[in-house]
C-alpha cells in the first residue's frame, strides 16, 4: 500500500503541536520546568511525532510502562521546519537517497524521519503517513533550549478518551484537530520522499 505521506497536525501561526510519552518523572518535571530537567536523558534519541493517534497508538493510550504520561508540546514552526530541513530517513529510500550516499547523511545527521501507518481511534492503520522525527545530540540540546514554547499535560485527558473509547462513545471531534501542515521545501519533500 503506497500511504501519503504529509505532515499532519495541531498548528497555528507561530507553533506546530507535537507528542511524546514518558513516566510521571519525566512528565512533571518536564510540566514544571516548561522544559526537560535532570530525570530527561539527554544522551539518548527522542521521538516527537505530530499525530495525537499514532501517539496513542504507540503508547496504548498511555498504559504502556514508562508512557503512562502523554504531554504536548508546542514547538515553535521555526525550529519544526528546521528539523525537517536536517531531517534523514531511518532508511533508505530508492527514489531520494540510496547506499553510500544515505548512509552517510545518517552517519551525519542529529534529526531522523521514519514514516509509520497514522491511525484510527481504535488503533486500525490507514492509508496515511505519520511522521516522526527523532532528535539526538546537538539538535535535540536545541530544542529543548530554544525550540518548546509550552508543554501540557494531556494525561487527564487521555484516560477520559480512553474510558469513553472502549465504551464507543468517543467522537474523532473531541480529539485534538489535525490538518495538513504545509511544506513547500522541494530538496525537504525529495528527501523525506514525501509525494
Amino acid at each position: 500500500m503506497e500511504y501519503i505521506k504529509e505532515v499532519f497536525a495541531q498548528y497555528d501561526r507561530q507553533c506546530i503541536r507535537v507528542y511524546q510519552a514518558y513516566n510521571p518523572t519525566i512528565a512533571k518535571e518536564a510540566v514544571a520546568l516548561q522544559t526537560f530537567g535532570e530525570n530527561f536523558n539527554v544522551n539518548r534519541m527522542t521521538w516527537i511525532k505530530p499525530s495525537f493517534l499514532w501517539m496513542m497508538y504507540r503508547s496504548n493510550w498511555g498504559t504502556k510502562k514508562n508512557q503512562e504520561c502523554i504531554l504536548a508540546l508546542d514547538i515553535y514552526q521555526a525550529k519544526f521546519d528546521a528539523l525537517l530541513e536536517k531531517a534523514v530517513l531511518t532508511s533508505p529510500d530508492a527514489e531520494s537517497c540510496t547506499g553510500a550516499q544515505w548512509e552517510k547523511a545518517f552517519n551525519d545527521t542529529t534529526v531522523y524521519c521514519q514514516w509509520d501507518p497514522d491511525r484510527t481511534v481504535n488503533g486500525n492503520a490507514i492509508n496515511r503517513a505519520a511522521i516522526q522525527i527523532g532528535l539526538k545530540g546537538s539538535a535535540l540540546r536545541d530544542f529543548l533550549d530554544s525550540g518548546i514554547c509550552r508543554i501540557e499535560d494531556l494525561t487527564s485527558l487521555v484516560k477520559k478518551w480512553n474510558d469513553q473509547r472502549k465504551n464507543g462513545k468517543l467522537h474523532v471531534k473531541d480529539l485534538p484537530a489535525e490538518k495538513l501542515y504545509p511544506v513547500k521545501d522541494k530538496a525537504v519533500r525529495s528527501r523525506l520522499n514525501m509525494k
